[in-house]
Parts: structure tokens; sequence; C-alpha cells
């Protein structure tokens, strides 16, 4: 299937945007080890990696018979790091496995980290790739050491089950640390859950033994990743007054200061691409007419999945960047680096990689296709991030649009309801 994307003239809505991915995932843990009822999160706007999670936890919480389980995440990045982690403690016998895509995604980093806390986890196929067989036990936990460079998630993982280590969990981090504000989300949200985690210095957590536990509702904000592609289409459109959070969104649900997530700086940095954000009691709203940055030079290794939006509304607007930080875009869904290299090509812009760490285009043009179709390999991020250019380019096709369901499901209605025409082909 594919979608044409025909844009309005002018941009006036109102989008209620999904719930943080990042913290709806992780709060499912917690309130699985804690046994606590999931109602507590609230009415949790839901996406495909939080539904595999679900699904998971409803499994693991019916009666164990001595037959092995088989979960089958799909292309739930998320879902595959902290369920690992998860069934490492979770007594039985575990197979995980996910998509094809999933089974090309590397997973050592985790398993031998896992192993050294006493993990009985094996490979079922590929040697540092899922699928994975686990055997749930007790783990004593204690010292680990592990490169900081790594996906967060794998930390995050770690984190999650630390409080029900025997010893807890000091757990030191070695160079560089990779989006560090999604370790620090975990943290947070472990002390709301009344774990015991923190720094005790830059490059060292410590957990200590212990359980979670909540008492009433757990608030979860709204996802800022989600909103970084309104940003990117007022950008674009260059249109006053975009509205771009529902009215019946309170303001503190997208908070611009005191939010977990490191996505929030999408007003830090959409600012230099002319978007003006501001806070009201109806909730957030979002306009154009700033002035825009004539080069964005900016490092995004604290918020990598921001770079899709950024990258393709830097192109539609003619500013020259380079966008540094982007490690992990290798390793996500698909290989997002590439990806933006070969279907932003398509357009006409010729970007250059430089190797694995940033994104850079000076003004590089070539001939764009005469009907472009944009290929979304399997990536959700893909196909939102360049639906936007069809404000730009007049229209645009967006092959498999159904990826948007892995993180924000009412997407393209949330565009029919701005005005674009969206068109299956």
């Amino acid at each position: 299937m594919q979608y044409r994307i025909i844009p309005p003239k002018t941009i006036s809505t109102n989008v209620s945007l999904p719930s943080s991915k990042s913290i709806v995932n992780r709060s499912l843990i917690m309130c699985y080890l804690s046994g606590s009822d999931r109602n507590c999160l609230g009415d949790i706007v839901g996406c495909d990696d939080t539904a595999v999670l679900c699904k998971t936890i409803d499994t693991l919480n019916n009666e164990f018979s001595n037959n092995e389980r088989v979960f089958d995440i799909g292309a739930a990045g998320t879902a595959m790091r902290f369920l690992t982690a998860l069934l490492t403690i979770v007594d039985g016998h575990h197979i995980i496995t996910g998509s094809a895509r999933m089974r090309e995604r590397p997973i050592g980093v985790l398993v031998d980290a896992l192993r050294t806390l006493g993990a009985d986890i094996e490979y079922a196929e590929k040697e540092g790739f899922p699928p994975l067989i686990i055997k749930g036990h007790p783990l004593d936990g204690g010292s680990l050491s592990m490169a900081g460079c790594v996906s967060s998630q794998y930390v995050s993982a770690l984190l999650l089950i630390a409080p029900y280590l025997t010893h807890g969990l000091k757990l030191s981090l070695t160079g560089h640390i990779a989006s560090r504000p999604y370790i620090d989300m975990t943290l947070e949200l472990m002390h709301r859950w009344n774990a015991d985690a923190k720094w005790i210095d830059d490059k060292t957590i410590e957990v200590a033994h212990g359980c979670y536990s909540t008492k009433g509702n757990v608030r979860v904000e709204r996802d800022w990743s989600a909103a970084t592609f309104w940003y990117e289409i007022v950008a674009i459109s260059g249109t006053e007054g975009a509205i771009c959070t529902s009215a019946t969104v309170d303001a503190n649900d997208l908070m611009l200061s005191g939010s977990l997530q490191g996505d929030s700086k999408a007003a830090e940095v959409f600012a230099r691409l002319g978007v003006h954000t501001e806070m009201t009691a109806k909730g957030m709203r979002i306009s154009s007419g700033g002035k825009v940055t004539p080069r964005l030079d900016a490092d995004f290794g604290t918020i990598p999945d921001m770079a899709q939006a950024a990258v393709v509304t830097c192109c539609m607007l003619g500013v020259p960047f380079r966008i540094s930080g982007l490690e992990s875009l290798r390793i996500k869904e698909t290989d997002r680096i590439s990806a933006l290299l070969n279907e932003l090509r398509k357009l006409g812009f010729v970007l250059k990689a430089e190797g694995d760490n940033a994104l850079l285009w000076d003004g590089g043009r070539c001939n764009a296709e005469s009907n472009p179709i944009i290929k979304t390999y399997k990536d959700h991020r893909m196909a939102m991030a360049f639906a936007p250019a069809a404000l730009m380019m007049g229209s645009i096709t967006i092959d498999d649009p159904a990826v948007v369901s892995k993180s924000y499901p009412t997407f393209w209605t949330d565009l029919q309801e701005a005005g674009f025409d969206v068109i299956e082909k």
C-alpha cells in the first residue's frame, strides 16, 4: 500500500498526541515487577511497541506451565531490549524473537552484560542477534562495566531490573555516554516508583536492592517525539498560527521545562528553523514566522530520534547543515543514515555521511525524480519525516505508510484533519 500526500494551502489544526512511548514502556516494566494494575498509568494512548509489551506482560501474569513460552515482539526494538532483561529474572523457559529486521539488530552487548550478572541466555541462531533462549531465575547482581556509547536502551534495560537483583547493581559506563537523557528518564521514573537509584558520579550508577511501589496514578506525558513532526510541518509550511496540540490536552502533559523526554529540545532546535513555541492553558501552540538560521550545526547525541525530522526540514527550507551525534542511527529500525541519503536524493538533495557520526548537506543538488516514492524501510519515523515534504514538493508518495502504528497510530488521520489529502494508491 502507498499513500499520496497532498498538502493544504494553510495549516491550522488541533492535534491530540499519543502518550510518550519511552515513558509508557519503562512504566509497564515497573508496573509488572511491582504487581500493580497498569490502570495506574491512566488512559495511555497506545502504539505497536506498547501493545507488544502489554501482550507479553499479560502472558507472564498468567500461570506458568512447564512448556517454553515464545514471545514474538515484531519490530519493537524497545520491547526486545527491555524484555530480554526482564525475562532473565522471571522463572521459566522463554524464547524471544522478532521481525526479520529485528533479527539483524545487534543485542550482544546487553546479553554479555546480563550473562556477567549470571543470566542464562543462548542465541537460537546467529551469535549476537535475536532470537534468544532465556532460562529465567533470580540473579545476584553486583558490579558491572560496559561501554557508554552503546544504545541507552541497553543501559535502561539493566537499570529497570536492578532493584530485583539480590545485591542490586553498580553500573560503570566507560567512554562517551550516548543518549544520556534517556538514562536520566529511566532513573527519574524509578524514583517515582520508589526505587533507590542514582548517579554516584558522572560515569557510575548505583541501584539498591528493593522493589517498586506506587500510590495512586502515575502521570504519563504526551510524546515529544511525535510533536517533532508537527514542528516540521509548521516550519516547512510557513503558516502563521498553526496549533499543534489538542485543546483537550493539559499543558502539563507536554512540558517545555521539567519534561523527562530529551526530545523536548524540539522547541529549541526548531526555534532556529523559524518556529515559535508557546504554552497556553489549552495546550502547546506552535507557529511559524521566526527567523530561520542560515546554517544548522548541531549535536544530536542526546536527541537522535529527532534527526530525520530536522534533516528533512533543513533540506526543504534550503538550510545547509551538519548534524553529529548520530552513532545510534545505524542500528535503529533501519540504517537511518543510509535511508536519509537514499530518499532525499530522490527529491534532489545530495547529502553526505561522515562515518556513523554525522550527516551534512552543503546545498548540493541533483535532478529530482518526477514522481518520487519514499521508501520507509519498515521505519515509522521515515514515513512521518517525509510526509511533510509534500508542503514544498506539491505532493509526495509514501510507501508502506502503516509503519506509523509503531509509535503514532493516528498520524495519517491527524494529517487529514489538518487539511492534507491522504490518498491510498
